[in-house]
């Protein structure tokens, strides 16, 4: 691993949980210019860790300090989600300048690095890592549609529970957004929200409207979370 310090960052508030792991890409033309970015005291942005697609892992900022890379930013009632993550930059051109498929060493490197931080800080693998898109629906859509979760998933990273025959019943407008809200997002937007959920659980389907396949994932969804306890 590579040290870059940045200068941007500050202390997390008193009282916040460590809980979780945000993952972004940079939406960059390339690695040096994303991570100039980072490193710029002007551009008052950080994260905590950069991962190449070659799979080298620089870091930026220490873990028991606040990176500027949530930015506004809302999850089960948090607001203040630099204070309460890590922040994992993923180098990607983003959907602006070439979005591409996530390459396996850059993967192998950011499942590696999700162990450690999870070990190190005790955060519960099912529910803590999260998208920028999850937290800033109006405002991000990264790492995007092509980010393969369900793989993560499956390794031990995140939720992906099968869906029953039943969950594919239709549903209403105000089931989706309850089911929404359970989950963890902000649902002033509706339309936003789901389209953030859909990028995660429903890729096919980024427009923002429910079709049967996401309120069946939805339900599964919350039937797991509610089964299990995953959130603490």
């Amino acid at each position: 691993m590579k040290f870059s310090p940045s200068p941007n960052f500050d202390n997390r508030a008193f009282g916040v949980a460590l809980d979780y792991i945000v993952l972004h890409y940079t939406g960059m033309n390339d690695a040096a210019s994303a991570q100039a970015r980072l490193c710029d005291p002007a551009a008052r942005v950080s994260a905590h860790y950069l991962i190449e697609e070659n799979g080298d892992l620089t870091q930026l900022v220490d873990e028991t300090r606040r990176a500027w890379h949530a930015g506004q930013s809302f999850w089960r009632g948090a607001t203040d989600l630099n204070s309460a993550s890590i922040g994992i930059e993923l180098i990607n051109p983003g959907h602006e300048f070439g979005y591409r498929p996530f390459p396996e060493p850059q993967l192998e490197a950011l499942k590696k690095l999700l162990r450690e931080i999870i070990a190190r800080h005790h955060m519960n693998p099912a529910t803590a890592l999260l998208a920028h898109s999850d937290i800033a629906p109006t405002r991000k859509q990264d790492p995007g549609e092509l980010f393969p979760w369900q793989d993560l998933a499956q390794e031990g990273f995140g939720l992906w529970p099968a869906p029953l025959p039943s969950d594919y019943a239709p549903a209403d407008a105000q089931e989706i957004d309850a089911l929404l809200a359970f989950i963890g997002y902000d649902t002033t937007s509706p339309q936003d929200s789901l389209r953030a959920f859909q990028r995660r659980y429903r890729p096919k389907n980024l427009a923002g409207i429910s079709d049967n396949e996401t309120t069946a994932i939805l339900r599964a969804l919350k039937r797991f979370i509610v089964t299990n306890c995953a959130f603490s």
